[in-house]
């Protein structure tokens, strides 16, 4: 059984970082890009980060880029999202997702399998 496991948030102030892991049971994580999303109250899922298979190539949607940094061990099967210069529009349930392809991509249905998700909150 397939299952990513999301942890590492919490509340920060603004200005702050956070870290966040995702790990993978039941898949071999080399097979698969993947992607960090989150979605905030009364909002849609949105596309965070995406890394290619190896790690060599990432996205970044415009709102983090140059604050946020994807990241993957596949020894390890996780993957990270490293999250710095935290805004309050930046509080959601941030999710990671596994596709099935070399790259990444910036749409949800393209993903097979997701976590259930944890909290980042960012007061002013």
């Amino acid at each position: 059984q397939v299952q990513l496991v999301e942890s590492g948030g919490g509340l920060v102030q603004a200005g702050g970082s956070l870290r966040l892991s995702c790990a993978a049971s039941g898949l071999a994580l080399r097979s698969y890009a993947m992607g960090w999303f989150r979605q905030a109250p009364g909002k849609e899922r949105e596309f965070v980060a995406a890394v290619s298979r190896y790690g060599g190539t990432t996205y970044y949607a415009d709102s983090v880029k140059d604050r946020f940094t994807i990241s993957r061990d596949n020894a390890k099967n996780t993957v990270y999202l490293q999250m710095n210069s935290l805004k309050p529009e930046d509080t959601a349930v941030y999710y990671c997702a596994a596709r099935p392809a070399a790259y990444g991509s910036r749409i949800v249905v393209e993903y097979e399998y997701w976590g259930q998700g944890t909290q980042v909150t960012v007061s002013s």
